[in-house]
């Protein structure tokens, strides 16, 4: 026999159970024995075992209380129990079979009925657990290539828009890869807020790449200007986060809701000061007020046609003046003591 399988025999006479073990005992299977249901549930609590032989009749907790507690015990759900009975009586099999059993022997036993019944029902026993663990592993292995899966396609997704907004950078003097430091630097800042869920965290960043796609919708000869707009056309460039809200708030999805809150409120300041409609404090939503700060940041540090970029020193320093001002006072202490990282994102 390749496996040691553990049984335990339950009955409140001595001589039954010594019957049993006689006959089992020819077989490499290791015994145990109860007299009572009570000591039965104290040794299947301490032991894993295969099967469980277990008498109808007996004193104080009988045979079908015995099994329905047994069947409580975590990892014996499966665990086959037969019953043994002196007498074949309809009620009490039915019974038997409904609280669990698998089985049931009558006595005086026969020898080659006991054997040929335990070996049955633990070879049952051995390939129910083998297809369990192997569901198991099989359930494992879908969710792992489901997550690789998930994971491919959204980091695919991801450089798809990168793709797309860095297409649209070509369009515009603002700088390559701009969006990539945004959404990185963006996402720095999130991670480092405590009230944001990391859910939010990776919306925000899979959002961020299209927070100024409103500008695709403008003039390109306005975007490719290498001289100051002029008040005109500044109140022109002012109204590419109207048209990207007209564009993204179209849709129902969370992540386009996010694109639509940063590509709308990017804009706005602290102090009521921004565009394009002058929200004020907490009035900006959370993801607007993110992103509000890194992409000023980013835009110092960066060269344009109408100025050189900002010393790394110059642009922390302009941040931190700005603290409840034009910056939400919060997400200015989180820069404030994380700036060599900002810095490390946003110049890469």
């Amino acid at each position: 026999m390749d496996i040691n399988y553990k049984i335990l025999v339950v009955d409140d006479i001595l001589d039954n159970i010594q019957v049993v073990m006689n006959v089992l005992g020819e077989f490499n299977y290791e015994l145990s024995f109860a007299t009572s249901g009570e000591m039965a549930l104290e040794l299947v609590q301490e032991n894993d075992f295969d099967m469980v032989l277990l008498d109808i009749m007996m004193p104080t907790m009988d045979g079908f209380d015995t099994c329905k507690n047994i069947k409580k015990i975590p990892n014996y759900a499966d665990v086959p129990i037969i019953f043994l009975t002196a007498k074949v009586d309809i009620d009490a099999i039915t019974k038997a079979y409904e609280l669990g059993g698998v089985d049931y022997i009558t006595k005086p036993f026969r020898k080659s009925e006991l054997l040929a019944r335990v070996a049955t029902h633990l070879e049952l026993y051995k390939i129910k657990k083998v297809l369990q663990q192997n569901n198991i592993t099989l359930l494992v292995k879908e969710k792992k290539e489901k997550k690789r899966m998930e994971t491919e396609l959204e980091i695919n997704q991801q450089e798809f828009i990168f793709l797309l907004t860095e297409m649209m950078e070509a369009t515009s003097l603002d700088g390559e890869k701009r969006s990539r430091r945004v959404a990185k630097a963006t996402k720095f800042l999130a991670s480092h807020c405590e009230f944001i869920k990391q859910e939010d965290v990776d919306i925000i960043y899979h959002a961020t790449p299209t927070y100024d796609i409103g500008k695709t919708l403008l003039q390109p000869d306005l975007l490719l200007k290498n001289t100051r707009l002029t008040e005109d056309e500044l109140k022109i460039m002012q109204t590419h986060p109207i048209k990207a809200h007209e564009f993204l708030g179209k849709s129902p999805r969370k992540f386009m809701k996010a694109a639509d809150i940063m590509a709308y409120q990017h804009h706005e300041r602290w102090d009521g000061s921004g565009y394009p409609r002058g929200l004020q404090g907490e009035e900006i939503h959370i993801f607007g007020r993110l992103i509000a700060l890194v992409d000023v940041f980013d835009a110092l540090l960066h060269k344009r046609v109408y100025r050189n970029a900002w010393s790394s020193e110059d642009a922390v320093d302009y941040i931190v003046k700005n603290r409840g001002i034009l910056f939400d006072p919060v997400l200015v202490d989180i820069f404030k003591e994380n700036s060599d990282e900002f810095l490390a994102i946003v110049k890469s």
